[in-house]
């Protein structure tokens, strides 16, 4: 069976539909609290090259079940519709079709990162180890 309709033209596809912010407008809105950052990379990038200060980790292939309040693996953070979720990856195409995906199932409040997390480190945003973000998350740092 071929493919008929490519990543790319998927990506695409999800990018003219979602709101895509820049690194900039991203870290200009860290302190306000109305945004919420979601990483959504495989744990093991997460480990390799840390994550973003202050984001809920969230793997791309739970997150779906993770928004859904009907799903017996809803995760509360996702409840909050006072925040905009901001999702991220490692070059900002799996966000992209995430965020199309989460608008599919009726989010409004969802947009991701022009260029994931790797845009994100190479414009010196901040950037913390994994064991920094969970020692933080747990109450520990």
């Amino acid at each position: 069976m071929a493919v008929t309709k490519g990543f790319r033209t998927l990506v695409d596809e999800a990018m003219a539909q979602v709101t895509t912010y820049s690194v900039d407008q991203v870290k200009a809105r860290m302190d306000d609290g109305s945004m919420q950052l979601v990483d959504i990379r495989d744990v093991r990038e997460l480990e390799r090259e840390g994550t973003v200060p202050g984001c809920f980790n969230a793997p791309r292939g739970m997150l779906e079940f993770w928004v859904d309040p009907d799903s017996p693996y809803f995760k509360p953070v996702f409840g909050d519709d006072s925040k905009e979720f901001v999702l991220f990856c490692g070059a900002g195409w799996r966000s992209a079709l995430a965020a199309r995906a989460l608008q599919d199932m009726g989010m409004r409040n969802v947009a991701h990162i022009d260029g994931g997390f790797a845009a994100w480190v190479k414009q010196g945003a901040p950037v913390e180890t994994m064991q920094a973000h969970q020692a933080r998350r747990h109450g520990k740092g």
